[in-house]
């Protein structure tokens, strides 16, 4: 067990206190007191190193299989003895251009609250540091973990959303460069971030119930207070959400410019093309008309006859050249 606990912890009118090392006798001390809760945080426990936590803090199997799966959508779900939310962090590699997401459960009781940490970006630390530095916030028990935590959460979207712009805006100066050749790969990384929005939004759009829920009234384990918090929270997260539309419609138009670009480059080439075969085609037509070999042929005996026949194939050509230059084809 000590290997996947990260910390635990009683907090008394705010402040850390001392406590039994074994997470079983602090919860009773921190229920007896009345006063304080416990604040145990895990990082990837399996399912026997879980077993303990979760007979002795009451959860409910169904939401202990969801913390140990760890392959769940943002959600709230409300049991007899506890609160259940999932967050998914995002982290942001610029690069990369990689957008991951991570899981991080709450269970939230009486007097306790339990943290399940999946992967390594998830700001519990720094929220714990920051809350245990404002004891008036703390004070307010379990409800302060799960809005402080939510904040960081949702805050760090806004972060993550300002970075794909800023990198979005960066592709969309390449499509439109001029002389910009290297279309198959322009177009894949346009795809890619794509990919990465849709990553995004599977972690910002389905929380967006959960913190409806919480800003309302009658949601249990929450203090009723705290709607104001919740609700500043969720104005963030939609903040985010409005910036994650955003960018998925930006990088639609930018992946529809480039394809529309594509098009006019090929139409292009193929007039380009078309020119120069309509001119190579006048000079194949005379020499093989002279190429059939007819007796009859009255150019055949005069000494202008193969002078005539190159200056009727250069006029034209150049005719033709002279035409399709003014009109842009060439």
């Amino acid at each position: 067990m000590p290997t996947v606990i990260v910390d635990c912890a009683i907090y008394r009118e705010g402040r850390r206190t001392k406590g039994p090392e074994d997470f079983s006798d602090a919860l009773d001390e921190a229920r007896a007191s009345g006063d304080a809760f416990l604040w145990l945080g895990m990082h990837e426990p399996t399912e026997e190193e879980f077993a303990l936590v979760s007979s002795e803090f009451g959860l409910h199997p169904l939401a202990v299989e969801d913390a140990l799966k760890a392959h769940q959508r943002p959600k709230l779900e409300v049991y007899d003895d506890s609160l259940f939310v999932v967050l998914k962090p995002i982290a942001y590699d610029v690069r990369r251009d990689e957008v991951t997401s991570e899981e991080l459960m709450l269970f939230v009781g009486d007097s306790f609250v339990v943290t399940v940490r999946h992967g390594e970006s998830a700001p519990l630390g720094v929220v714990r540091s920051r809350l245990e530095e404002q004891p008036e916030v703390l004070q307010h028990g379990p409800t302060a973990v799960l809005y402080a935590v939510s904040d960081a959460v949702v805050d760090h979207y806004l972060d993550v959303a300002g970075e794909l712009h800023l990198d979005l805006e960066t592709l969309e100066e390449e499509v439109f460069a001029p002389g910009t050749t290297d279309t198959r790969t322009l177009a894949a990384r346009i795809y890619n971030f794509k990919r990465q929005i849709l990553e995004f939004r599977r972690a910002t759009v389905p929380l967006t119930t959960p913190m409806l829920r919480l800003t309302g009234a009658g949601v249990p384990f929450v203090d009723e207070h705290s709607r104001l918090f919740f609700r500043d929270v969720n104005d963030h997260l939609t903040r985010a959400n409005e910036g994650v539309e955003s960018l998925d419609r930006l990088c639609s138009d930018i992946l529809s410019a480039h394809l529309a670009q594509t098009g006019v480059r090929q139409n292009d080439d193929m007039r380009k093309i078309s020119a120069w075969a309509a001119m190579a085609a006048v000079p194949t037509m005379v020499a093989g008309v002279y190429g059939m070999n007819f007796t009859h042929m009255p150019e055949l005996d005069q000494w202008w006859g193969y002078p005539g026949a190159v200056l009727v194939m250069a006029g034209a050509v150049y005719g033709l050249y002279r035409t399709f230059k003014r009109r842009g084809w060439l």
